[in-house]
C-alpha cells in the first residue's frame, strides 16, 4: 500500500538565504570539525545536543546577499546523547535488552494484517519480559542459592569466607537459619531491579522526554494550512484492530517519537516481574520446607502468599500483552494507578515473602542447591517456544507482502530475538559459574570429588558445553566467506585497472583497492551469518535443555560409562565452554571498567549505541535510551523554524547514521516545510542496513514515499564503503537519487598534481570528493533560483567557503 503522502509541489519563491544543516554520523564529531572553522557559536540547544554555526555566520539569515554561492552552514552535534560520562559504560550490561528491542522493529512489511502485527509485538514483548526474569533469576542464583544457601550452609565454604561468618549455619546465630539467610540475600536482586527501574526512569527524563511537533508547532511551520494526510491530531486507531483506514508511513506519525505511555506501562510491569521473581525464589524454598512433615509454620500461610504471587504475575503478563505502541498522536497519558500499584504490590508481596521466610524454623537445614533448576529450564523452554511462534508470525507477514531485499525472508526479527536470549543466557551462566568457582576454591562445582558446594543449575553447564560446538559450526560459513571474498577481489583487478585507465597498472595498488571493495561487500552477507548463528543456537539450546532434564547432571558426569572418545569429547566441551563463557564474561566486565575510566573506550561503546539505540524502547523498558527521541524532534523543530522564519531553502545533509536521523526528521515535517527541503545523504545505511533489517519502516514503499514527498534527494555512495550504499528506489521514472559508486581513491597513482598516494576513503570524508559540492549545488538549484549576483564592489560580495566535514 503506497504511503498516504501527497505528491510534492513546487516550493514557493525563494525569499531568503539557503541553509545546509549538517548531521554527523556514528562516533560523533565536534562543531569545529564539521564546520571547518575553530570559531563556532551555539545557535540553539544545550550541552548534550545543539546546533552550531561559524561565528561569522551567526546572523547569516539577515544578510542573504552574502550567501549567493554557498549556503549558510549549521552543524547539529548529537554525540553527547550516546557518549559521555563514565556511568554510560554500565549500559553494556543492558545489551540483551537492547538487542530484543531491535527485534520489535524488524517485523516484515504488512498490509491489512493488523491482528498479525499486534501478535508480533505481543510475542516480542513477552520475550523481553522473559529476559528481565532471567536477569533477576541470575542475581537470585548468585545471592540466594550460591552464597546464602550453599556456601553459608556448608562449613567448609563459609570458613573460607570470613564475611559469611554471621550467616554460617554452624555459628548458631540469629541469621544462621536458612530462611533468614535467604531473606537477607534477597536484598541484592531486589536492589538490581530497583536500579534498573531508576535508570529507566532517569534516562527517559534525560533523553526521550523531548516532545515532537504538536498541533501548535505544526501551525507555526504551516501558516497557509496546507498540512495533509499525516498531520497532528489524527485519530488513534491502535486499539481498533478492525480499522482499515489508510495510515501514513509510521515515521511520519506525530506520536512515533514519543511513547511515554507504553514505556511507563512496561517499566511498571518489568519492575513488578523482577520483584516477583525474587519473591518466588524466597517463597518457594520456605513453602517446600513447610510442606514437609513436622514443619513449624502452617502450610496455609505459604499457599496464600503463593496464590497472591501467581495472581500478580498474571496481571503483569496481561499488562505487557494488553497494549502496544500508539503513534497516531502523542501519547502523553499515563496509567497512574497501574504504574503506581503494580510494582508497589509486587514489592509488598516480596516483603511478605521475606517475613514469611524469616519466621523461625529451628529444624530447617539447607543442603544441596536451592532447586532453581526448574526455573531456568522453564525459562529456556519458554524463550525457545516464543521465538518459534515469532518466526511463524513473521513468515506469515512476509508471505502476505514479500519484499525481496528483506533480511532472511522476514525472519530477521526472530533471529535477533534468539540472539538476545543467547546473550542473556551467556551473561547468566558466566556470572553464576564464575561465582561458583570463586566460592568453591580448587574444586569444580557440580563435578563431585573435591567440590564443596553443589554449584549452579546443571542447565548452565550444558549451555556452556554447546558453545564450542557452535563455534565449530560457525567455521564453515566463515571460511566460505573468506574464500569468496578473496576470489571476488581477484576478479575485480581488471575492472579496477580499466576504471583508472590510461594510468599504468600497479598490481599492489590494484590488489589493495580490490581487497577493500570485496571486504566492504561482506556487509551484505551479515544476515546469513546471523541466521546461521540463531538457528544453531536454537537447536543447541534445545539439546541442552533436553540433556539437563533427562540426566540431571552436568555433561561430564552424564556421559560416564559411555565410549571413551565420546566421554573425552564431552568433558572437553564442558571445560572449554566453561572457560570460554568465563573468559567472555571477564572481557565484558573489563571492557565496561575500562570504558568507565577511559573516554576513548567510552566513545567506542557510544558507537555501538549509535546503531543499536536509534529505535524507541517499544519492547524492553530497561534497554539503553533512544537518542532519536531527542534528536529527531530537535532536527524537525530546527528545520521548521528556519523555513517558517526565513522562507528560504534548506538542505539537510546527513552522513552515515546522521542520514537516518535526517530522513526521520524530514518525515516529521509538515508538507509546506518539506517542500522547501532538499535531502543529501552520503555513506548512508538507510537502505543497505535499515531497509533490509527494518522493512516496515525503511523498506521500498516508505523510501519511495519519502522521495515523492520531499522536494529533492541525492544519495552518494562508494563501493569501498562497508556501511553506506545506494537507496535502490524502484520506480517507472528515473528518480535520480543515487549517485555512485563514486571513484575511490580519487587518483590511482602518483601524478604531478598529486605526488603522494591518495587515500582510500571508504566510509569517511565524502566532502573531499568534488561530486559532493556538485550535488549540493544541484539540490540548491532544484529548490529554487539563487539570489541575484551583486556587483564586485557591493557590500557583502564574497565567496563563502564551503561547509566542513559532517562525517563522524
Amino acid at each position: 500500500m503506497a504511503p498516504a503522502i501527497p505528491p510534492p509541489q513546487p516550493p514557493p519563491p525563494d525569499t531568503g538565504a539557503a541553509l545546509e544543516l549538517l548531521v554527523h554520523g556514528v562516533g560523533g564529531a565536534t562543531p569545529q570539525e564539521m564546520l571547518g572553522d575553530p570559531r563556532t557559536v551555539r545557535v540553539t540547544g544545550d550541552a548534550t545536543a545543539a546546533v552550531y554555526r561559524r561565528t561569522e555566520d551567526a546572523h547569516g539569515e539577515k544578510h542573504p546577499e552574502r550567501y549567493r554561492d554557498e549556503p549558510v552552514a549549521e552543524a547539529y552535534c548529537w554525540s553527547g546523547l550516546t557518549s559521555g560520562n563514565g556511568s554510560r559504560a554500565l549500559w553494556l550490561l543492558l545489551l540483551p535488552f537492547m538487542v530484543v528491542n531491535l527485534a520489535h522493529w524488524m517485523r516484515p512489511t504488512a498490509t491489512g494484517r493488523t491482528r498479525a502485527v499486534r501478535l508480533y509485538g505481543v510475542v516480542v514483548r513477552l520475550v523481553a519480559l522473559s529476559l528481565t526474569v532471567l536477569l533477576t533469576a541470575a542475581a537470585c542464583e548468585v545471592a540466594l542459592d550460591l552464597v546464602a544457601w550453599q556456601c553459608a550452609g556448608t562449613s567448609a565454604c563459609s570458613e573460607r569466607r570470613s564475611w559469611l561468618g554471621f550467616l554460617s549455619s554452624h555459628q548458631g546465630g540469629w541469621w544462621s537459619q536458612p530462611g533468614r539467610r535467604l531473606a537477607l540475600a534477597a536484598v541484592v536482586p531486589a536492589a538490581v531491579v530497583g536500579l534498573l527501574w531508576y535508570l529507566s526512569n532517569r534516562t527517559w527524563s534525560a533523553y526521550e522526554s523531548q516532545s515532537p511537533l504538536d498541533a501548535t508547532d505544526a501551525d507555526a511551520c504551516d501558516p497557509d494550512g496546507a498540512e495533509e494526510a499525516h498531520g497532528p491530531g489524527a485519530p488513534d486507531t491502535a486499539d481498533d484492530p478492525e480499522s482499515a483506514r489508510p495510515v501514513p508511513p509510521a515515521l511520519s506519525r506525530p506520536g512515533f517519537w514519543y511513547g511515554r505511555r507504553l514505556v511507563a506501562r512496561l517499566r511498571a510491569a518489568h519492575t513488578a516481574a523482577g520483584f516477583l521473581t525474587v519473591a518466588a525464589f524466597v517463597m518457594g524454598a520456605a513453602a517446600r520446607h513447610d510442606r514437609t512433615v513436622g514443619g513449624s509454620v502452617p502450610q496455609v500461610f505459604g499457599l496464600i502468599v503463593e496464590g497472591a504471587l501467581v495472581l500478580c504475575a498474571a496481571v503483569t503478563v496481561w499488562v505487557v500483552c494488553r497494549r502496544g505502541r500508539s503513534e497516531s498522536v502523542r501519547d502523553t497519558r499515563l496509567d497512574g494507578v497501574l504504574i503506581t500499584y503494580l510494582p508497589g504490590s509486587a514489592l509488598a508481596l516480596l516483603g511478605v515473602a521475606v517475613v514469611h521466610a524469616a519466621w523461625s524454623r529451628p529444624e530447617w537445614v539447607s543442603s544441596g542447591s536451592l532447586s532453581g533448576e526448574t526455573a531456568f529450564r522453564l525459562l529456556a523452554l519458554g524463550q525457545g517456544l516464543l521465538v518459534v511462534v515469532l518466526a511463524l508470525v513473521a513468515r506469515s507477514l512476509y508471505r502476505r507482502t514479500p519484499e525481496p531485499r528483506t533480511t532472511l525472508y522476514g525472519l530477521g526479527g526472530p533471529s535477533v530475538a534468539m540472539l538476545a536470549c543467547a546473550l542473556g543466557g551467556v551473561m547468566t551462566g558466566g556470572v553464576a559459574q564464575r561465582v561458583a568457582d570463586w566460592l568453591d576454591g580448587p574444586g569444580t562445582p557440580g563435578m563431585g570429588g573435591g567440590s564443596i558446594i553443589e554449584g549452579p543449575p546443571v542447565l548452565l553447564s550444558w549451555q556452556a558445553s554447546v558453545i564450542p560446538v557452535l563455534l565449530l559450526l560457525l567455521l564453515v560459513p566463515v571460511l566460505y566467506l573468506v574464500v569468496r571474498t578473496a576470489r571476488r577481489a581477484r576478479r575485480m583487478g581488471p575492472d579496477i585497472e580499466a576504471e583508472y585507465a590510461p594510468e599504468p597498472p600497479d598490481r599492489a595498488r590494484t590488489r589493495r583497492i580490490a581487497r577493500i571493495r570485496a571486504t566492504a561487500a561482506l556487509t551484505d552477507s551479515a544476515p546469513w551469518i546471523v541466521g546461521v548463528v540463531s538457528a544453531a543456537t536454537l537447536l543447541l539450546g534445545a539439546a541442552a535443555v533436553v540433556g539437563s532434564w533427562t540426566s540431571g547432571e552436568v555433561p561430564g558426569l552424564a556421559t560416564d560409562g559411555a565410549a571413551a572418545p565420546v566421554e573425552s569429547l564431552v568433558e572437553a566441551a564442558q571445560s572449554t565452554g566453561s572457560w570460554l563463557i568465563g573468559f567472555g564474561f571477564i572481557l565484558f566486565v573489563a571492557g565496561g571498567r575500562r570504558a568507565y575510566r577511559d573516554a576513548s573506550a567510552r566513545r567506542t561503546i557510544g558507537i555501538l549505541w549509535d546503531v543499536g539505540t536509534f529505535w524507541p524502547r517499544a519492547a524492553h523498558p530497561f534497554a539503553p535510551p533512544c537518542y532519536a527521541e531527542r534528536a529527531v524532534p530537535d532536527l524537525a523543530s530546527r528545520m521548521c523554524a528556519w523555513t517558517a522564519t526565513t522562507r528560504g531553502r534548506l538542505i539537510i545533509s546527513g552522513h552515515s547514521q546522521g542520514s537516518v536521523l535526517a530522513a526521520a526528521a524530514v518525515w516529521q515535517l509538515p508538507d509546506t516545510a518539506r517542500r522547501r527541503v532538499g535531502l543529501l545523504t552520503y555513506g548512508s545505511p538507510i537502505e543497505r542496513l535499515y531497509g533490509r533489517w527494518f522493512p516496515a519502516y525503511f523498506g521500498a514503499v516508505p523510501l519511495l514515499g519519502l522521495h515523492d514527498s520531499v522536494h529533492c534527494w541525492r544519495n552518494l555512495w562508494r563501493a569501498t564503503d562497508p556501511i553506506g550504499g545506494p537507496v535502490r528506489l524502484a520506480t517507472d521514472h528515473d528518480p535520480r537519487v543515487d549517485r555512485g559508486p563514486l571513484k575511490d581513491p580519487l587518483a590511482y597513482g602518483r601524478t604531478t598534481a598529486l605526488p603522494l598516494p591518495e587515500p582510500i576513503l571508504g566510509h569517511s570524508d565524502y566532502q573531499a570528493d568534488p561530486v559532493f559540492a556538485q550535488e549540493r549545488t544541484a539540490l540548491l538549484e532544484e529548490l529554487g533560483p539563487r539570489l541575484p549576483r551583486q556587483g564586485a564592489g557591493e557590500e557583502g560580495g564574497r565567496l563563502h567557503k564551503s561547509s566542513g566535514r559532517s562525517s563522524g
